[in-house]
Formats: C-alpha cells, sequence, structure tokens
C-alpha cells in the first residue's frame, strides 16, 4: 500500500474544516431558532467551537503546505435551508431543531472517524484527536437535550 502524501493529508483535513464550517453554521442556525436561552447558549457555545476547530486545521493545512478550505459543504448549506424552512413552517419546534443538529452531529463523528481512520502524521493526528474527542462530547450534550425536550404534538387529537 503507497504511503500517504501531502496531498492525502491536506484532503482528509480539508474535509474535516467543511464538516467544522457546516457545524458552526448550522449551530448559529439552531441558536436563531430556538426561544430557550440555555439551548441558545449552548448552540452559541459550540458554532464557536467550531469555528475554532476550522481555523486549527486551517493552520494545519497551511503549515504542511496546501491550500487550506474556507467554506462548508453543498450539502450543509442545504440542510441548513431545510432547518431555517422546518422553523418557520413548524414554529421552531426546539424538539426538530435538536433532532437535526444531532443529525448534523452524527455527521461530524463520522468525518472525524473517517480522518482518524486515514494514515496521518503524529502532529496532524494529535489535534485530530483532541477535536474528534470534544466533538463527541457535543454530539452526546445535543442528544441528550433531544431526549430531554418535549415533543407537542397538537394536531394528533383533531378528527
Amino acid at each position: 500500500m503507497a504511503h500517504a502524501s501531502t496531498d492525502d493529508y491536506v484532503s482528509t483535513l480539508n474535509d474535516l474544516i467543511e464538516t467544522c464550517k457546516d457545524g458552526e453554521e448550522g449551530f448559529k442556525k439552531a441558536a436563531e431558532n430556538v426561544q430557550r436561552t440555555d439551548l441558545k447558549s449552548i448552540f452559541q457555545q459550540l458554532a464557536s467551537q467550531r469555528a475554532q476547530f476550522a481555523g486549527e486545521l486551517q493552520q494545519e493545512v497551511t503549515r504542511i503546505g496546501g491550500k487550506a478550505e474556507t467554506s462548508g459543504t453543498v450539502g450543509g448549506a442545504m440542510h441548513r435551508g431545510w432547518m431555517d424552512v422546518k422553523g418557520a413552517v413548524g414554529g421552531k419546534d426546539e424538539h426538530s431543531i435538536l433532532e437535526e443538529a444531532e443529525r448534523g452531529e452524527d455527521a461530524a463523528v463520522d468525518a472525524y472517524q473517517k480522518a482518524l481512520g486515514s494514515d496521518l502524521p503524529s502532529d496532524i493526528r494529535a489535534v485530530v484527536e483532541r477535536e474528534y474527542q470534544l466533538v463527541q462530547k457535543a454530539h452526546n450534550q445535543v442528544r441528550s437535550m433531544r431526549d430531554n425536550t418535549h415533543v407537542e404534538t397538537p394536531h394528533m387529537n383533531r378528527a
């Protein structure tokens, strides 16, 4: 098997940068769409965490001579657009927004696991590993908030 090259590392890191940018934007949207101040605050913290992660990864890409990704994915933008529509139509149902946030976090966890499954130099791996631990923690936090948010179904009992 061929040894991974700098281009491979750049590609892996750029995928994570896009994932972090998607997460940052997704959490900003979630913060705009919830009423509860505790959720708003958590979503804002996670948005800035992802911005910080993207910045760290961009520095790594530049350090190894690559061109760093600066935006999220098309899929992420579509996902956020869908969250906007759902927020407007669904009256900003917190449970739905938390479900969407968890879906985004599932994707982030997968992206980090994929990156850690690839051949990375130890200095870069250390950065990815540290971020992965925090992404995993955020995923679990979002999931537990979702599980503890009451689902309102006002239209269920109408004949």
